[in-house]
């Protein structure tokens, strides 16, 4: 409901008012306070240092380092891996091992650099051996991804791998008849693709994984 608008008779009379009972001024309004709200960078470093916090599964236990992510908070296109391997526990940053490695040769075959995307797993902790994660490591992880999702907001999503695909789209999708789609997740378009340390253990499969690439870099270009 809308304030009453006072005539110059009315405010006058107001004034007299205020004056016999002793207010000699009116104070002025105070400026109203604009917080902004907090930025890409800050809202990822607060996430990630719950992540760091979390106790959800026992991972956190047997690892090195919590290994949240890598690259452009502002990136258009968003990798999303299983797990930390070795390397990655050790150094704290996904995709650094032989894999990464492989990753960052196909990031730069699509003319892209590694800084311009964002990189991340569905786990923030390695399991143990590199087996692969348990169905309730994999939900109590989900959250922190669904949240950098949100928070990044990229254009388009490549998933690497089974694990990353059944996180994302539940247990019963197979990466070997899903890839190479479009698919949707939080009304973003997603692309699956073998994991970069399959394409080392089947290099015959690295055609059909730059045909999803090739596909990427179409959406992209849109």
């Amino acid at each position: 409901m809308k304030s009453p608008v006072l005539s110059s008779n009315s405010a006058m009379a107001y004034l007299q008012h205020l004056n016999a009972m002793g207010v000699s001024s009116v104070p002025k309004p105070l400026k109203p306070v604009v917080t902004e709200s907090p930025d890409k960078d800050t809202l990822l470093k607060e996430l990630a240092q719950e992540a760091r916090s979390c106790r959800k599964c026992s991972l956190y236990k047997t690892r090195t380092h919590c290994v949240f992510s890598d690259g452009s908070s502002d990136a258009e296109l968003m990798f999303i891996g299983e797990a930390p391997g070795r390397d990655e526990d050790v150094q704290g940053v996904p995709f650094v091992g032989a894999a990464g490695q492989l990753l960052t040769k196909m990031i730069q075959a699509m003319k892209l650099k590694r800084a311009d995307v964002y990189i991340c797993n569905v786990l923030k902790d390695r399991p143990p051996g590199n087996r692969t994660p348990s169905p309730e490591e994999m939900a109590a992880c989900l959250p922190f991804l669904e949240k950098q999702i949100e928070i990044v907001q990229p254009r388009i999503i490549c998933v690497l791998g089974s694990v990353a695909a059944k996180g994302l789209f539940g247990p019963q999708v197979s990466i070997t008849r899903i890839r190479g789609q479009i698919m949707e997740f939080q009304g973003i378009r997603v692309v699956p693709t073998f994991h970069p340390a399959y394409l080392l253990r089947n290099p015959s499969a690295k055609t059909d994984s730059w045909k999803d690439l090739q596909l990427v870099m179409k959406l992209l270009a849109e």
